[in-house]
């Protein structure tokens, strides 16, 4: 794989090694543009790569350093998930600007990048994660279309094809000890569900963060039974 150095300034110093990859999509009208903001020092945001649609890679951030990508966000209890993680940038105009399949050359691209990276450091798949993972109050990146289970059958990330778990589907304003339940397991995946037993807007806003990545099909922020089955498979495979 050839890196195209592309230096950013927008970086400062880790306080330990990253254990953590967070995907991201670019959401701006062509990857020029995002790589000319990803490396503006006023702009204050960054990531450690960027991976083109044609497949080319630029190098923006070394590893050893902490780049500007993640933002206010959470996974299993680190709270800094910049000082975590290493940023990779997706070029794709999101959903703002028209959000597209991911072609075949930058998904090649990308899990040969990953497994650059996962030879020098000890990542888990189960802290493989997209932008909606980690603040899925404010991102839905790399969204519904981007190929999960591809990456995790190259051996990046986790993904499980399970049936449908039997039982009602748990939904806004519902309470008890299912929710209860729902919010444990999804707060033992690694998001900032504390259980309380209240279906309540955010964990509606969680469930489809889960759903983005694991669920894809369909993503209505409902804990319908292969949700919660996929969550439940999910847990044993990460455990």
């Amino acid at each position: 794989m050839e890196l195209i150095d592309a230096p950013s300034p927008n970086f400062d110093a880790r306080t330990a090694p990253p254990d953590m990859i967070v995907l991201h999509y670019t959401g701006m009208e062509s990857g020029q543009a995002a790589l000319d903001r990803l490396r503006d020092p006023t702009a204050k945001v960054s990531s450690h790569y960027l991976v083109e649609e044609d497949g080319r890679v630029f190098r923006m951030v070394p590893e050893e350093r902490r780049a500007w990508h993640a933002g206010v966000s959470f996974w299993k209890g680190q709270q800094d998930v910049n000082g975590a993680s290493i940023g990779i940038e997706i070029v794709n105009p999101g959903h703002e600007f028209g959000y597209r399949a991911f072609p075949e050359a930058q998904i090649a691209a990308l899990i040969e990048l990953l497994d650059d990276i996962r030879g020098r450091w000890m990542i888990a798949d189960s802290r493989i994660v997209g932008h909606s993972d980690v603040a899925p109050d404010r991102k839905v990146d790399p969204g519904e279309l981007f190929p999960w289970r591809r990456l995790a059958e190259a051996g990046h990330g986790l993904w499980v094809d399970v049936p449908a778990a039997p039982g009602a589907a748990l939904c806004e304003g519902e309470a008890g000890a299912g929710v209860f339940a729902l919010q444990a397991g999804l707060t033992r995946l690694g998001y900032a569900c504390a259980p309380s037993g209240e279906f309540e807007p955010r964990t509606a806003c969680i469930i489809r963060a889960f759903q983005r990545h694991w669920r894809p099909a369909l993503v209505d922020g409902i804990a319908d039974g292969e949700t919660r089955a996929r969550l439940i498979a999910l847990l044993k495979l990460a455990a």
